[in-house]
């Protein structure tokens, strides 16, 4: 096969190879020269829940709670000025913003992500957040050591109260991942398995006994109490908040994460560009701490972070819990992030009455709004004081400083946020805004009048306390739980929810919407032709008649929902433009309020996103889909950037967060009761796995240092400052191979043949690779000489039919993305498996350690092999200097051009090839594939064209090609 440039290039020089170990050296493709392919331009061209908002007060609500206290403390970090925005077109065509890159991302604006942030303002003045006793018997009572004066344990037997490590760990596996408890009771009394393990317990009753005795609790017991609604007694089941406070924040595991004071962070020297992530660095803590140093200096912040909403445990009966979990701002939210690191603590579990004793509905819905805040106030109401005056709290160092716990967020959906501020439903629960005007924009209302709304709160018990709640845009409910609260705004409080916002809200309209516009059939004929990819899920019946479609089916609808508009025809001939812009725009605004990290400049394109939206979004009122947006999840997109500039990222109160709690505060626990007074059972459940979990941290420190003399060393008086890390979405994916080849031996002719893996040149490109990679410096003809002069010396070669991309640092084992490559299997004459070719991100230029498009370009992975190690001296091969030991043959498509298609904001892409019909092709090292890519086809204007392609065929049929930005995070961050 005549030599028509290869994947290398010229000049060579030994550092541009990777070589045994595979180190991440990247070849010079500074002077490749592979051909060209022509650009030439292509011509083708309800949220609105309905309730009774009567003013009529339901029963009372008798509970326990403490008398009412002045209101103390002005709330802070109002900031009350809205986004700036411009008056969206009249016009039909679409509209865009500032010019962007792909993603609606400004050109500069991943750039101030990539590196750890170099210039922090920390809070002026030494005393916010400083410790005020620092004292020896401060870090002996405190940690670990602490605990082990607790449990009253000598240095000898490091796993006390048991008798041993078989006995814990045997206690351990009973309690943390065991069967039930009948089920192990039953395994004991098994003749000799007890004394074959020398267990110091012989059922779960003993076992249990020992838990509930000799080990201490570091977290509060449940307490239960009766509450009262016309006649009725539900049951509540709840933790003393500020001991729960003093769990979490004095938990030995977390004391090195702890932060105790704000900061401001930039990403750059002018400090123009100010960076998001944490809680500590929004300006709800800073402004909190600026006016808690005025009354109260030496403050230490403890953000509290309320999350609640009712679940189902059961999937009959109808059986309901409804937890509330509290964490600490305190924490970073990666802590926060992962049950595992128990940053999380449940405070109780609220009743589930749906009060039908009650025959009006209207009464009834405001009897359990009253039920609610009763119930919330009496948990949250020891913060008041506390919120004020502050109260000695001691970290896992030891190390005491004067806390002030203040409620800074409150997690929920829509129902919760409204119910938690007492807004009228089809309400935004955050701003003045009205209902007849969610859908405008630009749109300039304020928070709500927190003043105002206390001036009509005092009027309860008057005769026109209904009307006057009515005129603050309130339900008139009793009590407010957060009404006495100090230093708090519960209106910017309610914090942006990913989940049942965008996901579940905004992304679930606009796929109804698409589908209105294109027709079901045309979206679902689409959706079966897609190609495969590790990140892209396989609807085959299609997306438009699925029922109970969940977040994350929503979200993987996301990542596919733009190549399906390609082409697509409106009725009456009308440009899919607009359609494409607004869809591209909710697209963009999902993708980037997930983002782990933000600055100025990628929240400028997060609003310039929602602006788009709005520019466009009368292609859906010109195609008679929708008449108004007067949406409250649409109109809630306006305070994203607005939240995360005072709270930090979305991470940090994400709803999904507390989905994932259900599992083990609710779900399991009640899997593990008996059914019969449940709760009492669950709270007695999860205070046992607390104390195991606990002491399992215990034994590993004790294991780690059985003198245990000190904690780890003479108490600090700050934790170390953490290493920041970029977001994973940025970090860079490892290759990972199996250790053995797929199949050991797969011939020549099986490799090349269009019914195998169809790699029709790779043996001329195998030899030239030889030939480059042992003669770094030859010319392109001295290449090709060699490579004819190159005699392979076997007939076959172990392949692989899978490159798997981790990163174990950030996301430990899980594959986070892969390539398949694979000729179809069958049996019997019948297909099994289709065959698969997988589309690479490949770096070809020396020095592309961060993914950027001039250094990458894309190519279809057909074989994945290694060289036989017997073969590398007959192959000339040095001892020193052996090939790369995985390798890949690369079916090239044309480079990245200088900008993606505007209309699209995607790169489009076509095959290339070499005299003719032809395809470049080069065998490079897999070390050089930065993931999978996910390709859109082109489906051109006539329907049954693309009618006759298949997902496993369409790589082979379609001319043209756009990269989908969407296929997940790494892409959408990526490639830009």
């Amino acid at each position: 096969m005549p030599f028509a440039g290869d994947y290398f290039g010229n000049n060579y020089t030994e550092a541009d190879f990777p070589f045994p170990g595979e180190e991440e050296i990247i070849p010079d493709l500074a002077s490749e020269s592979l051909p060209q392919v022509d650009e030439a331009s292509d011509h083708s061209d309800d949220d609105s829940d309905t309730g009774s908002n009567d003013g009529v007060d339901g029963p009372d609500v008798v509970t326990q709670t403490n008398p009412p206290i002045p209101h103390h403390a002005q709330p802070v970090g109002a900031n009350n000025t809205p986004p700036s925005v411009r008056t969206p077109p009249a016009e039909e065509e679409a509209t865009s913003g500032p010019a962007t890159a792909p993603g609606g991302i400004a050109i500069d604006a991943h750039d101030s992500l990539r590196s750890a942030p170099q210039y922090i303002t920390e809070y002026p003045g030494k005393k916010a957040g400083a410790p005020i006793s620092v004292a020896l018997n401060n870090a002996t009572a405190a940690g670990y050591p602490g605990y082990r004066d607790q449990l009253g344990s000598n240095s000898a037997n490091v796993w006390a109260p048991f008798s041993s490590k078989m006995d814990w760990e045997v206690a351990q596996w009973a309690k943390l991942r065991g069967p039930g408890s009948t089920a192990f009771t039953e395994l004991l009394a098994i003749n000799g398995v007890m004394d074959a393990l020398g267990l110091s317990f012989k059922n779960t009753a003993e076992l249990n006994k020992i838990i509930d005795t000799q080990l201490p609790a570091k977290r509060p017991a449940f307490t239960r109490q009766d509450v009262i609604v016309g006649g009725e007694t539900s049951e509540i089941y709840t933790r003393d908040v500020i001991e729960c406070i003093k769990a979490l924040y004095g938990d030995a595991q977390h004391a090195q994460y702890l932060v105790f004071k704000p900061e401001r962070q930039y990403a750059d020297a002018d400090k123009t560009q100010r960076v998001y992530h944490d809680m500590n660095t929004g300006k709800w803590w800073w402004d909190t701490q600026k006016s808690l140093e005025q009354q109260k200096p030496g403050a230490t912040v403890i953000p509290i972070i309320i999350s609640s909403d009712k679940t189902q445990i059961t999937l009959f009966r109808n059986k309901t819990a409804y937890p509330v979990y509290l964490s600490i701002g305190n924490l970073p939210k990666g802590i926060r992030r992962k049950p595992s690191k128990q940053g999380q603590i449940l405070l109780a579990y609220l009743p589930t009455s749906r009060l039908l004793h009650i025959t009006n509905k209207a009464a009834r819905r405001r009897a359990q709004c009253n039920m609610f805040h009763a119930c919330m106030s009496n948990i949250l109401s020891p913060l008041r004081l506390p919120g004020i005056n502050g109260i000695p709290m001691v970290d896992g160092h030891g190390v005491t400083r004067r806390g002030h716990p203040i409620l800074a967020v409150y997690v929920g959906d829509y129902p919760e946020q409204i119910l938690v501020t007492g807004a009228f439903t089809g309400d935004c629960p955050r701003c003045e805004c009205p209902n007849a005007e969610l859908g405008d924009y630009p749109n300039e209302h304020n928070h709500r009048d927190l003043e105002a709304i206390h001036d009509a709160l005092e009027h309860l018990g008057e005769p026109d306390y209904a009307q006057t709640c009515r005129d603050a845009r309130i339900k008139p409910i009793q009590h407010l739980f957060w009404e006495d609260l100090p230093y708090i705004h519960i209106f910017q409080s309610i914090t942006p929810d990913i989940l049942h916002q965008l996901h579940q809200g905004v992304v679930k309209h606009l796929i109804s919407w698409v589908t209105d516009a294109c027709g079901a059939s045309v979206i679902d004929e689409r959706v079966h032709r897609l190609p495969p990819n590790h990140s892209i899920h396989r609807f085959k019946k299609g997306i438009t008649s699925l029922s109970r479609v969940s977040g994350t089916e929503h979200r993987q609808m996301s990542s596919l929902l733009l190549g399906l508009l390609i082409d697509a025809p409106l009725p009456g001939g009308v440009s899919n433009r607009p359609l494409i812009a607004a869809t591209r725009s909710i697209l963009d605004f999902l993708y980037l309020a997930q983002y782990p990290i933000h600055t100025d400049a990628t929240l400028a394109s997060l609003d310039n996103s929602l602006q788009e939206f709005h520019n466009n979004k009368h292609i859906f009122s010109t195609l008679g889909i929708r008449e108004n947006f007067n949406l409250p999840k649409l109109h809630s997109l306006v305070h994203y950037v607005h939240a995360i500039k005072l709270f930090g990222t979305t991470d940090n109160y994400n709803t999904e967060s507390t989905e994932r709690l259900h599992i083990d505060f609710a779900k399991d626990a009640y899997q593990a009761t008996n059914r019969k007074d449940e709760f009492a059972q669950m709270t007695k459940w999860l205070e046992r796995k607390e104390k195991m979990a606990h002491h399992a941290n215990y034994a590993t420190w004790r294991e780690a240092d059985q003198s245990c003399t000190t904690l780890d060393a003479t108490p600090v008086s700050s934790p170390p400052r953490h290493l920041w890390e970029p977001p994973d979405m940025a970090c860079k994916l490892n290759v990972k191979m199996t250790r053995h080849p797929t199949k050991k031996s797969v011939g020549l002719d099986t490799i090349i043949s269009l019914g195998g893996y169809g790699a029709t040149s790779f043996v001329p490109a195998l030899c030239r690779f030889i030939v480059q990679f042992q003669n770094p410096n030859f010319t392109r003809g001295q290449i090709e000489a060699g490579a004819q002069e190159i005699h392979l010396p076997f007939r076959s070669l172990p392949v692989f039919h899978r490159i798997k991309f981790w990163n174990e640092r950030v996301h430990g084992n899980q594959t986070l993305d892969s390539i398949h490559a694979y000729p179809s299997r069958s049996t019997n004459g019948d297909v099994i498996a289709a065959a698969r070719f997988d589309i690479a991100l490949v770096s070809v230029q020396k020095g592309t350690f961060l993914i950027r498009l001039p250094g990458m370009r894309v190519g279809q992975v057909r074989v994945i092999f290694t060289l036989p190690e017997n073969s590398h001296q007959l192959l000339g091969f040095s001892p020193g200097k052996p090939p790369p030991r995985h390798l890949a043959y690369i079916e090239w498509f044309s480079r990245f051009p200088s900008r993606p298609e505007p209309h699209l904001k995607m790169y489009k892409l076509s095959r290339s090839f070499v005299q003719g019909a032809d395809r470049l092709v080069s065998i490079v090292p897999v070390s050089l594939i930065q993931q999978s890519v996910h390709l859109f086809p082109k489906w051109g204007r006539d329907r049954a064209t693309y009618l006759s392609w298949s997902a496993e065929d369409i790589l082979e049929k379609c001319n043209t090609y756009y990269v989908n930005s969407f296929k997940d995070r790494h892409m959408y961050y990526n490639v830009y």
